[in-house]
């Protein structure tokens, strides 16, 4: 078992996140949405063998008066941050049986900016894709949407709608509705990464090898090409569109033997899908262990597969999502060997 520690009150006992923790580290809120990030949170942990942070954050409300000379009042956080705390206890307990250290802080602000701080040292930041509101404010929801484009390292998205594959349950009757209609469907030890031809998608690339790696799972390289956008709308016949997929295999092609030259040993293949790149990897999302974007893409032949369409895969997957920040990567500088790059897409 990992060691477990608890700091309640950074800000005045001198500890937790205000040493810059690393590792993994995992936003909780006491929702089921928050509990998902958890667990996930906790087993990736364990994979990697890195210790766990949890963190829950809060704001003291202020308000204002209705009279000219009633100025602002704030109310006492004492009652607040022993709730906060008890959040940070519960998580602790609840991730007691993984073979993980642990430690937990409870932090006062707003929970997106005590995210991004920790991001700059975090080598990969959890959440659910919305939190309950109530005394810890901002901690998931709109945060799981702040967090993947401002964050510096890695940020993983975990939907209610996966609560039974990693053995929660939830009371959300939408999600139980939808869980039902969808009925049970095995997930493939698959890690799917959605590209577009940038840098950025390559960058992203890498990562979800890194990841398919410490899974033990098969990567899958996913383009899809919208049958019209800004770049596509001028294609006047099928055959033009045909001569476009055929270019697109062979950069594809090339993008897939720089990926192999640097891990050989891994399983990865690549689909070329038509359609709407948000609603393939939604798709895909729902039986596949972990899907992986990159915060942008530059458009090209495919639109915008990274961006716009990144944020729209966050907002409707039906798993974990991935989002890999623009960063600099010296496996790239080989990637003009292996063939084309303009518009390539691995």
């Amino acid at each position: 078992m990992g060691s477990r520690e608890l700091h309640p009150d950074p800000a005045r006992g001198g500890g937790g996140a205000s040493s810059a923790p690393h590792g993994i580290v995992v936003g909780v809120d006491g929702s089921d949405h928050g509990q998902c990030a958890l667990v996930w949170a906790a087993r990736e942990a364990q994979r990697r063998r890195r210790p766990l942070h949890i963190v829950t954050a809060y704001s003291v409300p202020i308000f204002a008066a209705s009279g000219l000379d009633g100025g602002y009042a704030t109310v006492d956080d004492s009652v607040i941050r022993e709730g906060a705390e008890a959040i940070a206890r519960q998580a602790l307990e609840k991730v007691s049986a993984y073979d993980v250290d642990v430690s937990s802080a409870v932090e006062n602000g707003d929970a997106a900016g005590v995210l991004l701080d920790i991001s700059r040292t975090a080598e990969l930041l959890v959440v659910g894709t919305r939190g309950r509101g109530g005394f810890v404010g901002r901690l998931l929801g709109s945060v799981s949407s702040a967090l993947p484009a401002h964050a510096e390292c890695p940020t993983v998205t975990v939907p209610l709608f996966c609560s039974d594959r990693l053995g929660e349950s939830t009371e959300d009757r939408r999600v139980k509705a939808e869980q039902a209609k969808s009925g049970h469907q095995p997930v493939e030890n698959v890690v799917v990464v959605g590209v577009d031809g940038s840098e950025q998608a390559r960058v992203a690339v890498l990562e979800a090898a890194d990841q398919a790696e410490r899974l033990g799972a098969s990567l899958r390289v996913v383009c899809a090409v919208p049958q019209y956008s800004g770049s596509l709308a001028w294609v006047p016949a099928p055959m033009d569109r045909k001569a476009l997929f055929d270019d697109i295999r062979v950069t594809l092609d090339a993008g897939m033997d720089w990926l192999r030259s640097h891990y050989p040993r891994l399983q990865a293949d690549y689909e070329l899908k038509d359609g709407s790149p948000v609603d393939v990897l939604v798709e895909e999302s729902r039986h596949v262990e972990l899907v992986v974007v990159g915060t942008r893409g530059r458009g090209g032949f495919t639109g915008m597969l990274l961006g716009s369409t990144s944020d729209g895969v966050l907002h409707h997957a039906k798993g974990p999502v991935m989002v890999v920040p623009d960063r600099e990567d010296s496996r790239l500088a080989d990637r003009g060997r292996f063939g084309p790059i303009l518009g390539d897409a691995a």
